[in-house]
């Protein structure tokens, strides 16, 4: 299962525990293409926020559910103070929601900003003690490699502008024990109402029975219409594509979707999406780890909305190498690279041509890591009764 490490501040985070929710959400943006095929958002901002649908719609149920307290100075002292890491819950859903943002949005007041995607949570293995900054990213003296180091949350602060960052099935159990460590195993009980004391600096518990989630409004989110959409006038809409599959897949919901991208019987252990893999700010699309037949299988996949270019097999290059010294080196695994790209909409004999160009290249490519990884699988799409249609193509 995958483990989503939520930003937030003293304010929201007491406001995160005492109602059992945790959200995202971008300045005052209003969601109007959700199940919608119209939207008046600028394109720059329609892309942010259907970016962050696909960060809520890779939350499954029972996920991991891990807070990041930024602050940077004490209330009263102007102290300045590390941001800490806080856990472990659960996801009690598998699935998201919108909340969108106008007066009804549930506790938008005392937030004192707009959250509009979020997710239900349950208290898991809950310590009153969070992890500081430093301790989990930069402190090594447990570390004996650089790949043990936690670079999805080094790399998102690079970034930045990410409210929801999924972590790796390794990065996890380490996180998960630096916290457990730092409270001497000693768990809150799942029982009482929790909230957050920024003196102390700690979760505690308050003498009244846990509350759930009491928010009314649950939108489902759903790309598709507006995927659809742009399909169909030729816009881009390769973050709306990732957004969709991260939703459906391996969930029976598309099954030419599931049929073309997972092996029969294959079990989802992890799922990622914008998975940073460089300093250089490379990151791959889509990676999802599961297991066929026993044996642990990471899959990047790389999207493409338009024709697939030249460089391809550098770009994928580029991710093969990275997983196979970072990832493999804590997760003992095979590497399956898939590239899912849309269906030509033409067969001319230049457009053919220019395909078996870009085959070549990949089949020298798959020559050059023959026994690294499987060779690079082509999934086309295209549009049949209003839905995606995904199939694997021999070459």
């Amino acid at each position: 299962m995958t483990t989503h490490v939520f930003i937030v501040d003293s304010n929201t985070f007491k406001i995160h525990l005492e109602n059992m929710f945790a959200g995202t959400g971008a300045k005052d943006y209003v969601i109007d293409f959700n199940n919608n095929k119209e939207s008046s958002l600028k394109p720059t901002a329609e892309r942010l926020l259907v970016g962050m649908t696909a960060d809520a719609c890779r939350i499954r149920k029972d996920d991991k559910i891990i807070f990041y307290l930024q602050q940077t100075k004490t209330r009263y002292t102007n102290e300045p103070k590390e941001g800490k890491f806080f856990g472990i819950f659960k996801a009690k859903n598998d699935w998201a929601f919108l909340d969108n943002n106008d007066e009804n949005q549930f506790l938008k007041t005392e937030l004192n900003k707009s959250l509009t995607f979020r997710v239900e949570i349950e208290p898991d293995n809950v310590y009153p003690l969070g992890v500081t900054e430093w301790e989990a990213l930069d402190e090594i003296k447990s570390i004996l490699s650089p790949h043990q180091m936690l670079w999805s949350m080094i790399y998102r602060k690079l970034r930045g502008k990410r409210g929801n960052t999924m972590i790796t099935l390794y990065e996890a159990e380490r996180l998960h024990q630096l916290i457990r460590d730092k409270n001497e195993r000693q768990m809150l009980s799942n029982l009482k109402q929790l909230s957050f004391d920024e003196d102390m600096q700690k979760i505690i518990e308050l003498e009244k029975d846990l509350i759930l989630y009491k928010g009314n409004r649950k939108e489902p989110l759903n790309i598709l219409p507006r995927l659809l959409e742009k399909y169909k006038n030729n816009l881009a809409f390769e973050i709306h594509l990732q957004s969709y599959i991260i939703n459906y897949i391996g969930k029976n919901y598309n099954k030419s979707l599931d049929d073309s991208l997972l092996p029969p019987n294959a079990k989802i252990q992890w799922i990622g999406n914008e998975f940073g893999c460089g300093m250089g700010m490379q990151s791959i699309d889509i990676m999802i780890d599961y297991i066929e037949n026993n044996q642990k299988v990471v899959s990047p996949i790389e999207l493409k909305c338009n024709e697939i270019p030249f460089y391809i097999t550098n770009q994928i290059q580029r991710y093969i190498d990275w997983i196979a010294q970072y990832y493999k080196s804590n997760r003992q695994c095979d590497i399956s690279p898939v590239l899912v790209y849309q269906k030509r909409k033409s067969n001319s004999k230049q457009e053919i041509e220019k395909f078996e160009k870009i085959t070549q290249k990949i089949t020298d490519f798959n020559k050059k890591n023959e026994g690294i990884c499987s060779p690079i699988k082509l999934i086309e799409f295209e549009i049949q009764n209003n839905n995606l249609f995904f199939s694997k193509i021999d070459y």
